[in-house]
């Protein structure tokens, strides 16, 4: 993480540490119950609390994170969620379900509002172009045919790869996900080679198992 990111941090893990350690009076609970939902789940963590060094940070952000949900989901491959990203797994996984969502239901607005401009779009041959909001409308049946659609509709955030401080990922690269300005998770690269070589290696690994002895 880069050094903005790591003093914050530092900063931050014991401010919190210590306020789960102190009294929460009635009021305070009653007049804010996610904060003191925060605070308890800290405390709870005694001395494995370095294990949520990244998710503090990230909850620190955010007005009601879901302590339960991101604790649960935020190792995946490559890492957690959180410490790669500085964002939550919620919000990777609401971003998910939009796209998902918008896939299913082929309306072209919704999906649009789900990519951040400039989009990198590289095509089955490998040429690459950022495009404009003006492009990707006028490229959009030729990015999004159907089959990016069936991946889109097929997400999950389990299946997401991150790498530290480029965001996350699916099918080698398809499609690439960095938190925007806005705080949420956008899609900034699709890659259409990248699609076409993930079905090559997933028949070449099917035809594998299918020939395989079983023991």
């Amino acid at each position: 993480m880069n050094l903005a990111f790591t003093t914050r941090l530092y900063a931050l893990v014991p401010v919190l540490l210590a306020a789960s350690c102190s009294p929460v009076s009635e009021t305070e609970t009653d007049d804010d119950p996610a904060r003191q939902q925060l605070l308890e789940t800290i405390g709870d963590a005694g001395s494995d609390s370095s294990l949520d060094d990244c998710l503090l940070y990230v909850w620190s952000g955010e007005e009601d994170p879901d302590i339960e949900f991101d604790r649960a989901h935020d190792v995946v491959q490559g890492g957690a969620i959180s410490c790669a990203t500085g964002t939550s797994p919620s919000r990777f996984e609401a971003a998910i379900g939009a796209l998902r969502e918008a896939a299913q239901s082929g309306d072209k607005a919704r999906l649009l509002e789900q990519l951040g401009i400039p989009l990198l779009y590289i095509d089955e041959d490998g040429r690459q172009q950022d495009l404009t909001e003006e492009q990707v409308d006028a490229l959009f049946d030729d990015i999004f045919d159907e089959r990016m659609l069936e991946m889109l509709r097929r997400l999950d955030l389990s299946q997401m790869t991150v790498e530290k401080d480029r965001g996350g990922f699916f099918q080698l690269g398809t499609l690439w996900l960095v938190v925007g300005e806005s705080g949420r998770p956008q899609v900034v690269t699709v890659n259409r080679q990248a699609l076409v070589e993930a079905a090559e290696t997933a028949r070449e690994q099917t035809e594998l198992g299918q020939g395989r002895a079983i023991e």
